[in-house]
């Protein structure tokens, strides 16, 4: 990776949208230039995907919450079960598995306290292996983003 590139992902982290030809005129480097090293760059994972950042409140899920989660075993076999359930719950917005005394970190975004409610019953009670979980509720989102700081030596 060079200086072109992470010009490139830097553009593109802030709008993915941003003409190839804007770029290159931005960072000196021709469209054709600039598109040949975003397909090498998704080909090769660095660029993971490309989303559109909606507006939660626009549409029906303006509760976020934090929720600390803590699990009976550490079985490796019961963790992935547990990851698993986490990765395929749409309200689950983002999942750490994490060191210390808590097991994973979630972000959930709901419509309601009430569809949270139903959401615990099912991920949280509903499996065996969670022993418990803490949840705070964010009373604003002062700051969303997925921007990656770049610290390659160029």
């Amino acid at each position: 990776m060079d200086k072109f590139d992470v010009a490139i992902l830097e553009i593109l982290q802030v709008d993915n949208q941003t003409p190839q030809r804007e770029i290159g005129n931005r960072i000196g480097l021709s469209a054709a230039a600039v598109q040949r090293r975003i397909k090498r760059m998704r080909a090769e994972g660095t660029i993971k995907a490309d989303v559109s950042v909606l507006n939660r409140e626009q549409v029906g899920s303006p509760v976020t919450l934090l929720v600390e989660v803590f699990l009976e075993s550490e079985k490796i076999e019961l963790i992935d079960e547990t990851k698993k359930i986490f990765l395929s719950t749409k309200e689950v917005q983002q999942c750490y598995y994490v060191t210390g005394e808590s097991d994973f970190f979630l972000v959930i975004v709901v419509n309601s306290m009430g569809d949270y409610e139903k959401l615990t019953r099912r991920i949280f009670f509903g499996v065996d292996n969670v022993k418990r979980f803490r949840t705070v509720v964010a009373m604003g989102v002062e700051k969303l983003g997925l921007q990656v700081p770049i610290n390659l030596p160029v």
